[in-house]
């Protein structure tokens, strides 16, 4: 891709962030044309479709969350690393209004350009969350579909303005049920707050 052809999608996927961080995922397409100060025919020649726009937006984010978990795998012991992934996802997927919707739906539609992300995603959780059971630090009776909800879940709090100031509170209620009594007074810290 040119230089000058990725500094426009840069651009484009710039104001889209902005706009669907202040309206949610259902932004008009042809809002963030106009706050790009391009055309709707050039956006959507670039992003065809309101999830191919998503899908690049969103697909970034969600490589930088499956990296950091790869990362954490080996930095950090089994339940930090699962309760910092956790912490991670959760804020990231607050940004975005309504994104937790999408990710559950794209993880069963395997037509969706969601679809392959939000797996890889699901993925690399499951791998913190499996590490952290075999340390006997997490509980046993939950997978990685159940952590992907969870996700969701604690998000769709932060989403609700009369729970949102309880969100970080509720987070670490939910982290601290997550993990065995032997990982929480073997750390340092707790992961409960608020």
């Amino acid at each position: 891709m040119r230089a000058d052809a990725r500094k426009n999608r840069d651009h484009l996927l710039a104001v889209a962030g902005a706009a669907i961080a202040e309206q949610g995922v259902d932004a008009s397409m042809r809002d963030i044309a106009r706050r790009a100060d391009v055309g709707l025919a050039t956006l959507l020649r670039h992003y065809p479709t309101r999830e191919a726009l998503l899908e690049a937006l969103l697909r970034a984010s969600f490589d930088e969350l499956t990296v950091k978990a790869g990362e954490l795998e080996t930095s950090s012991s089994p339940a930090d690393a699962l309760v910092s992934w956790l912490r991670d996802c959760v804020t990231w997927t607050t940004e975005y209004r309504g994104v937790t919707e999408l990710m559950a739906a794209a993880i069963e539609d395997t037509e969706s350009a969601l679809h392959t992300s939000c797996v890889t995603l699901r993925a690399a959780g499951a791998r913190l969350l499996s590490r952290a059971q075999e340390a006997g630090a997490a509980r046993t009776d939950m997978d990685g579909t159940d952590l992907f909800a969870l996700v969701a879940a604690l998000a769709w709090l932060g989403d609700q303005p009369s729970l949102a100031p309880r969100a970080d509170h509720l987070f670490g209620f939910v982290a601290s049920a997550l993990l065995t009594d032997a990982a929480i007074t073997g750390s340092g810290e707790t992961p409960r707050q608020g």
